[in-house]
């Protein structure tokens, strides 16, 4: 009965297993038609129902509710499954991430890929929060797929990774993060990939990764898949060539309703040159900008934020310094909006934590870095705020292209200094419609003083004001583009007093004029590792001692401060020695004794006249220059002690009342009746509260005298303890002398109360002739006595207790 049952299985897996081949064959032949089609044929596929997918690929997609397709997805996804190498550009919000987590799955799909098979498929993004969104969007359309999949990202834990990162089919990582288990994890084996994609690929071939991904494609098999896609492609020879790129195919989506907006790239162009194509932003995006002093950014941030409470703003700044400045000194005052932050420096819990509550907000204004400038689909977005001027035109198309994504309107608006306003001209030249506003002099205010009274208040927020000011300065003087970006333009002063701050903090920027982009984008491990001595060893301490500003102080601050040095050797001697000092007996003594020819009159003025500057200081004086107790002596001034009261004003801790004061307070008789009837009345309690107390100690020591005569009646003496009486001393108070009169030494009971524990003492000395009868004899002995109460009585105690 169970054998046809057996064999009914088996075929049913059979029959499984040749309709997926028959899906295969078919899609294989109708990838091979669909490459040979031109690219108006292609733009004629409007479904994902038309492509040649697999049916686990199609059940995901419409699960997910993805059903129409993109231009760019009309492209590549075909000549990516015909497994070409393929170089994508796009403008932002297009539907890249679909162009190529779809055709992974169906090539792992069409390779029969298993687990045991390894790793696959790799996909690099720059930024962990593109990461996160793409291993989010592969889990969603590759539901009904038995592949395994992984994240791998900073700020995660190293450990659990290594112990799963070799069972994994698909990749989804940083280029840090993946060299570091190419390093460190014995498990990771990347012999049998297939597909490698670099999403945000300019990004990640730029100077901060270019170290990282070299070193990840040396450790890659050449003959692979590879797929770059971004808004802003390059074409530089080289670069393609550290990718082993194959002929690859160059798709560059061209907007039907404005063919000019962009620069074709010839597939067969070979000139070494780094040349960009130019995708447009966005075409339901309204672009703004306005030309404003330096100092009045903030205020401007401020009067646009609370004129627009009920939408979803987006600002960018260039250093995570300036975001977390802005953040702390915007938040205390309130603005009527929620306000987030987001920067590299956070850690991974807090960053995925706030772009998780920016996603789901309807109304919210996050301050971040450009962290968040790349492949983040933040829905709804209404405005994008770029404070500080981006980089160039590349970083400006990636910011504002977090707004009017997937058809939906926006507007984005950049706050120029007057020395920034070339780069309107390069947006221009590269076709990007951008207008100039104006704001009305009624909606502007100013947050200067409030931002004062908050570093004036705050020494915590004044170090952040400082480091916000010097990280701008340096950021502009890193740039690239000298024609856009000049230190020599920034009006310090009143730059820094927008912050709030007093005045300009200085700013030391080291390794001369041609440092540029490449140490704006060095990471801060490697530079620090560059700029150490490799013969030096420097512990933690060290870098602590070291350190600088660590609370509230400033280099600025120093400037108050002309007695202090600025190496901080010698911290322990005299800074100062223009003062006067005392000069003790001894100095007097030198003094004289080098005019020794002299009356002492000329060795007084000698000793008036001695220069402290010329001469060594002695170490008494330095000593007593150090000492704030000593000085106070030499001054002749006392300390005083004072006390606060509810207010916080100070008051001496005895105060005297005046003679004014005592008169008012009524006739001497008056006041000395009522003290006395005062402190009668304390007396009186108490008097009250000390009887309570002694009959609650005598009924406890009744007690305590009853348990003993029971254990004594139950045979406690055989167990060798030893019960003595015991008198109070004259030395000992009151309380000591109403304790029990019993005392147990050398009790082996093991109860571990606390009342038992009271009762023990040291045991007493074992006499060396002294018989175990004896013994047992001393120990079962109790004397039972009466409460004495007078001195007959306690004389008639002791001569029983000595034996008499």
């Amino acid at each position: 009965m169970a054998r046809p049952q057996k064999v009914k299985k088996d075929n049913k897996r059979k029959l499984k297993i040749e309709a997926d081949n028959n899906e295969l064959k078919k899609n294989e032949a109708l990838i091979e038609q669909l490459s040979t089609s031109s690219p108006a044929e292609l733009q004629k596929l409007t479904k994902f129902d038309d492509l040649p997918l697999s049916q686990c690929t199609r059940k995901g997609l419409k699960a997910s509710h993805f059903t129409d397709l993109t231009d760019v997805q009309k492209e590549c996804i075909i000549p990516a499954l015909n497994k070409q190498d393929l170089l994508v550009a796009a403008r932002t919000g297009s539907g890249k991430t679909l162009g190529f987590l779809i055709p992974v799955l169906d090539r792992l799909n069409m390779e029969k890929w298993t687990q045991l098979d390894g790793l696959g498929a790799l996909i690099l993004t720059p930024t962990r929060e593109l990461a996160l969104q793409i291993f989010e969007v592969l889990k969603k359309i590759g539901r009904y797929h038995t592949f395994s999949a992984g994240l791998l990202i900073g700020g995660n834990n190293i450990r659990e990774e290594k112990d799963r990162v070799g069972r994994l089919n698909i990749l989804v990582c940083t280029p840090g993060r993946l060299l570091q288990h190419m390093d460190e994890s014995p498990s990771f084996d990347s012999n049998n990939l297939q597909v490698l994609v670099l999403d945000e690929a300019d990004r990640i071939m730029d100077m901060g990764f270019k170290k990282a991904v070299d070193a990840i494609v040396h450790n890659l098999p050449p003959q692979r898949q590879t797929m770059l896609f971004s808004a802003t492609q390059t074409k530089n020879v080289s670069d393609l060539a550290r990718l082993s790129l194959s002929k690859p195919k160059y798709i560059s989506v061209v907007d039907p309703e404005n063919p000019t907006a962009v620069l074709g790239v010839s597939e067969t162009s070979n000139s070494s040159s780094s040349q960009v194509t130019h995708v447009p932003t966005p075409k339901n995006l309204e672009q703004f900008y306005m030309i404003l002093p330096l100092d009045e950014k903030l205020d401007m941030l401020w009067s646009f934020i609370r004129s627009h409470l009920k939408s979803k703003i987006l600002v960018f700044f260039s250093s995570s310094k300036q975001v977390r400045f802005v953040y702390e000194s915007f938040r205390r005052m309130q603005p009527g909006i929620p306000l987030l932050h987001l920067h590299g420096r956070q850690k991974q819990s807090s960053r995925m934590e706030t772009t998780s509550k920016f996603m789901k907000a309807r109304s919210s204004c996050l301050l971040a870095t450009d962290v968040v400038a790349r492949g983040i689909d933040f829905p709804e977005i209404e405005w994008i705020i770029q404070v500080d001027c981006p980089e160039d035109v590349p970083t400006y198309i990636h910011r504002v292209g977090r707004s009017a994504r997937a058809g939906k309107s926006g507007k984005a608006l950049l706050m120029l200094s007057e020395g920034e306003k070339v780069f309107v001209e390069n947006l221009k030249t590269r076709r990007i419609p951008i207008t100039e506003i104006n704001v009305r002099d009624s909606k502007k205010a100013s947050i200067k003083p409030e931002l004062q009274a908050q570093l004036f208040q705050d020494p915590e927020l004044k170090y952040l004001a400082q480091k916000a000011f010097i990280s701008y300065v340096r950021s502009v003087y890193l740039q690239h583009s000298k024609e856009v970006f000049n230190v020599e333009n920034i009006p310090l002063e009143a730059f820094a007093q927008s912050f709030g701050l007093v005045s300009a903090p200085n700013v030391k920027i080291k390794g001369g004029v041609n440092i540029g982009k490449n140490a704006k984008n060095i990471p801060r491990a490697l530079k620090e590792t560059k700029n150490s001595d490799k013969t030096e060893v420097r512990t933690k301490y060290d870098r602590i001692f070291n350190r600088q500003n660590q609370n509230i102080l400033s280099e600025h601050y120093q400037k108050l401060n002309p007695a202090e040095d600025e190496d901080g050797e010698d911290f322990l001697n005299v800074k100062r020695r223009d003062h006067e000092l005392e000069l003790d007996d001894k100095d007097n003594d030198d003094l004289e004794s080098d005019g020794s020819d002299e009356n002492p009159r000329d060795a007084d003025d000698a000793a008036r006249n001695y220069n402290i500057d010329e001469a060594l200081t002695s170490k008494r004086s330095q000593k007593k220059a150090l000492s704030k107790k000593q000085s106070l002596l030499s001054s002749g001034k006392s300390s005083t002690k004072l006390v606060f009261d509810e207010e916080g004003v100070a008051h001496p801790l005895y105060e005297f009342d005046t003679e004014a004061d005592f008169k008012n307070a009524g006739l001497p008789e008056e006041q000395r009746a009522e003290f006395v009837n005062t402190e009668l009345q304390e007396m009186e309690q108490r008097d009250v509260d000390d009887k309570e107390t002694v009959k609650l100690k005598r009924a406890e020591k009744k007690r305590r005298r009853k348990e003993l005569e029971r254990l004594a009646r139950e045979g406690a003496g055989d167990s060798g303890d030893e019960m003595v009486a015991r008198l109070p001393s004259d030395n000992e108070n009151e309380s000591d002398s109403d304790a029990s009169s019993f005392k147990s030494f050398g009790s082996d009971s093991d109860s571990g109360s606390d009342e038992e524990s009271e009762l023990q003492a040291p045991p007493a000395k074992r006499k060396r002739f002294e018989s175990q009868e004896s013994k047992r004899a001393a120990s079962s002995s109790v004397i039972e006595v009466e409460e004495p109460e007078t001195l007959e009585d306690l004389e008639l105690l002791s001569k029983k207790l000595l034996g008499h």
